[in-house]
């Protein structure tokens, strides 16, 4: 059994507007979260060949024997039912008490109720499964629930969400609110002021009513300096490190927000929800180039898949960071940046990447929350599993790319390309990590790819392990330092070194 599968698994969808849109959610069984997808990738000869994801719900059933417990509905089951495994999949289906499709009058969605029946169902399986606590899962607005029931409805009764909840996770869901690239500021002001379809959720007040509890909160409406995104730390609080955010940086793939085009939101978004608001500062982070929703959305994607598999089910966590690096040149006309890809020996698919191209590239030269106290820059952090490796090896291989531009302005900070070379970064290389589990402590072995004779796929690690440099039990750090042609004078200097840190995770 995976670790971390004796907690039951409740899915939280997001947003679906008026009534229309509610009602053609209660007609599906799961509320989307069964849909899959099907991609077209180019084979050898140059013939299509299909790939087709499942869908998260059916690959969780084949991969961790997961149950989907129905038989005429969830409600009805738990009421004939006593006890209920643990390994089950619950879909929170909030949204049926405010669809007319029944013949009765529906219910105003208010997403604090949304909230509180939430936390009903989780205690009912807390006590019908003998699970301490579930895993949450959630879309969108659904991240928002969650959030209500984390850090208000739980709190409001005196009690702790650590009780309650083994992780979060959310895909796409606007922790920070939901913002427009244009008009200003009306936008906003609008939808907050006239709560179209309920909308006005998204916006700073109506987020600060319900991520606050009853006993903080200011009846003026939230104080200067406020952060919806931003989630409450220390006792009596679901740790940062259970929380884990999939942020989409695809914006061309989604047609609507809200009634406006995916324009109105801007290119440094998921189509809907804005990048920078995607996410809780200082929780896990993986970005994704899928939109917000849709058939090759987010929730429909093979990426978030595997994210949410090993943060909920993985035994390892590594963390990669820049240290020790310098930057050459930088003045108020260049500026660093970083780019990252992270894959997963085995999977089909890039588990994380920060690019560029799609506006979430690593700032070097103000690294703001992806930096830390000692300077250092986290590059990504994976999760492992040591019952995923695959067939005739003990080790869980991992690579990450990392590439290094500078970005030059002139005068009026406009571009500069004198010695520009498109496409062309001032260092490019891949780390390929190979861990070894143990019960004792791991190990792990790495090598830039540019030192690697031949293919990486013939190349085995040798030699020995890389020296454990944190005399802390539990922990095993080791630094590896950037090849030449990027620790050299005058790119990062010869201090520069990529931290590989090896946790426990479960």
């Amino acid at each position: 059994m995976s670790a971390g599968s004796g907690f039951p698994l409740v899915y939280v969808r997001g947003f679906a507007g008026g009534t229309p849109g509610i009602d053609k959610a209660v007609t599906d069984p799961f509320y989307g979260f069964n849909e899959g997808s099907t991609h077209v990738r180019v084979g050898s000869g140059d013939e299509p060949l299909f790939y087709q994801f499942e869908g998260p719900l059916l690959r969780l059933l084949a991969d961790h024997d997961y149950q989907i417990l129905v038989e005429g509905g969830q409600t009805a089951y738990l009421d004939r039912h006593d006890r209920v495994p643990p390994t089950s999949i619950w879909v929170h289906r909030f949204y049926d008490v405010s669809a007319d499709t029944w013949g009765t009058s529906p219910q105003d969605f208010s997403l604090e109720n949304a909230a509180r029946d939430l936390l009903g169902l989780i205690r009912t399986l807390q006590q019908k499964t003998g699970a301490p606590r579930v895993h949450l899962v959630a879309h969108s607005m659904g991240g928002l629930i969650c959030r209500c029931l984390l850090q208000k409805i739980i709190p409001d009764e005196g009690g702790d969400p650590r009780d309650h909840v083994e992780k979060l996770f959310t895909y796409g869901t606007p922790h920070g609110g939901i913002a427009f690239d244009v008009g200003f500021g009306t936008l906003e002001r609008l939808r907050d002021a006239l709560g179209i379809e309920g909308a006005d959720i998204f916006g700073p007040h109506r987020m600060y009513e319900y991520l606050t509890p009853e006993a903080q909160r200011d009846p003026g409406g939230p104080p200067e300096g406020w952060q919806a995104r931003e989630m409450p730390t220390g006792p009596g609080a679901l740790p940062l490190d259970k929380v884990m955010c999939v942020v989409g940086t695809d914006s061309s793939d989604y047609d609507v927000a809200l009634g406006l085009s995916a324009d109105a939101v801007g290119v440094r978004s998921d189509g809907l929800v804005q990048i920078e608001n995607a996410y809780v500062p200082g929780a896990h982070r993986a970005y994704v180039h899928r939109s917000h929703s849709g058939r090759y959305g987010l929730v429909n994607s093979e990426e978030a898949y595997q994210s949410l598999r090993r943060f909920l089910f993985g035994d390892l966590r590594v963390d990669a960071d820049l240290v020790g690096h310098r930057l050459p040149g930088a003045d108020q006309d260049t500026t660093w940046q970083a780019e990252v890809r992270l894959s997963v020996r085995g999977l089909p698919v890039v588990l994380h990447e920060r690019l560029a191209a799609h506006w979430c590239p690593l700032q070097l030269s103000a690294p703001g929350d992806d930096g830390s106290t000692d300077g250092a820059v986290r590059l990504a952090t994976t999760f492992l599993s040591s019952r995923l490796p695959p067939a005739g090896t003990d080790t869980l291989r991992f690579s990450l790319q990392l590439r290094v531009l500078a970005v030059r302005q002139g005068q009026h900070r406009l571009f500069t390309f004198r010695d520009h070379l498109e496409q062309v970064r001032d260092f490019d290389d891949t780390l390929i990590v190979d861990v070894t589990p143990s019960d004792a402590a791991p190990s792990a072995r790495a090598a830039w790819n540019s030192r690697i004779p031949g293919s990486i796929r013939d190349y085995e690690a040798a030699g020995p392990s890389l020296l454990d440099e944190n005399p802390e039990p539990g922990t095993w750090t080791a630094l590896v330092p950037l090849p030449p042609a990027a620790s050299a004078a005058p790119l990062l200097g010869e201090g520069a070194c990529v931290r590989l840190t090896v946790t426990a995770w479960g």
